[in-house]
């Protein structure tokens, strides 16, 4: 059948079809897909690890976030950060008012809308100070990245640190030795540490960004873009009055296990 996804009433007609039973309804046929074990119109992504480096990058963050960093447990005045960019914040101006809730109906907003630009929000989040700083600015790139590294190691505690590690993807803004070269000149105590190719989930701001995605965005109804800047740094020390650090479970024993379990499953061509 030329079905991606069927409909009770599609699968009904179907297993009738083809003599499977005689008859059934949809109700005793949804009754038995929601027993089953498989569910096969339920779908999952997922992207094989392909850095050959892949152990020892994920596995030095993974010992950062444990508070450890080459076998030693980092001291009292070393810090560990998380940064990224969230693009194209958009700024969609209805092009009819919003229509505030009411019994028995939801919020309305207008579908049509007028684009009134976008930000680009980067952040970076303390590890296990639950602390986030971040910036809006019109477009990514080495020289906005390096304005929020400023603004964070300009002030306390990192200023006087004796080490302040970021977490960093491998983006334009920070990849590869270059962006350490050019930020240790200008930062000695910083030390940028990047992620495997394609695994950005080791990046913990990325949670953080869930939850502006979740909390501060929806249903994008902003009158400017000054609004949406408006709202995102008010969310951060919103955030920051009652956050905790993130119950990150997944250590180096979990990294192991998933290596020697990816390793079990057959080579594939390139």
């Amino acid at each position: 059948m030329p079905l991606a996804r069927w409909s009770v009433s599609e699968l009904r007609r179907e297993v009738v079809a083809q003599g499977v039973v005689a008859q059934i309804s949809g109700t005793t046929l949804g009754r038995w897909l929601s027993q089953d074990a498989l569910r096969p119109w339920r779908y999952r992504s997922w992207i094989f690890p392909r850095d050959p480096q892949f152990a020892l990058k994920a596995g030095r963050i993974l010992d950062l976030y444990e508070r450890r960093w080459q076998g030693i447990p980092l001291g009292p005045r070393e810090y560990v950060l998380c940064a990224d960019e969230k693009t194209s914040i958009q700024a969609r101006c209805r092009r009819h008012p919003s229509q505030p809730p009411a019994p028995g109906r939801p919020l309305r907003v207008e579908h049509e809308y007028a684009r009134a630009g976008a930000w680009a929000y980067i952040a970076a989040g303390d590890v296990h100070r639950a602390r986030v700083f971040g910036r809006c600015e019109a477009k990514t790139g080495i020289a906005p990245f390096e304005r929020l590294v400023a603004q964070v190691m300009r002030q306390e505690p990192y200023r006087s640190a004796r080490r302040v590690f970021w977490i960093v993807d491998n983006g334009s803004s920070h990849r590869g030795h270059r962006a350490v070269a050019r930020l240790q000149a200008k930062w000695p105590k910083l030390v940028l540490v990047h992620t495997p190719i394609h695994a950005s989930w080791l990046n913990q701001i990325e949670i953080y960004f869930s939850v502006v995605q979740r909390k501060v965005l929806p249903p994008n109804d902003f009158a400017s873009l000054g609004a949406v800047r408006e709202r995102l740094l008010r969310f951060q020390d919103h955030y920051v009055d009652a956050a905790k650090p993130f119950q990150w479970t997944f250590t180096r024993r979990d990294l192991a296990t998933l290596l020697a379990k990816l390793g079990r499953r057959p080579a594939r061509a390139a």
